[in-house]
């Protein structure tokens, strides 16, 4: 480290140092980039490659995994939100947890790898929430409880 000797040095060190990091694109040798997706129990590993759109979620096609509408949805939002649809073929493999969190999971994943596939997109998914992993969990269970919080059933007799 250079030795400063005077505050214009420092000023000049210091803007230095908090310059944005930048993001480069992420791929492996076949052109795919790769992130994974948590959420509640389930993660998730996804790989985004050019493609017509095709959506593989544990060897099935998406809408055969996630059965309901919502779920489609949800994992479909950073994809149209970015406007790239029909653009990039997605395979994930999922485990852990349900079918709600794997969603989760797998839209957590997806949005992770288009920002290492295409850097740019970073700020309109960050901007979104679809980077942040929803920390939230299950609550444990405590003893004299008959679940997290609810109370055995009181009766006087």
């Amino acid at each position: 480290m250079a030795e400063l000797n005077s505050l214009e040095e420092l000023g000049g060190a210091v803007s230095a140092a908090q310059e944005a990091p930048v993001h480069v694109q992420k791929l492996d040798a076949q052109g795919r980039a790769y992130a994974t997706g948590k959420r509640k129990d389930a993660i998730a590993r996804v790989w985004v490659k050019p493609g017509s759109g095709k959506i593989t979620v544990n060897g099935k096609d998406f809408t055969a995994y996630f059965a309901r509408p919502v779920l489609q949805m949800i994992l479909r939002q950073p994809i149209v939100l970015c406007d790239r649809d029909g653009q990039f073929d997605v395979v994930a493999t999922v485990t852990g947890g349900g079918l709600s969190g794997q969603a989760g999971a797998v839209r957590h994943g997806i949005s992770k790898a288009l920002t290492h596939y295409e850097p740019e997109l970073r700020a309109i998914l960050k901007k979104n929430g679809f980077l942040t992993r929803d920390s939230r969990v299950v609550e444990r269970k405590k003893f004299g409880r008959a679940k997290a919080r609810r109370s055995f059933q009181f009766s006087k007799r």
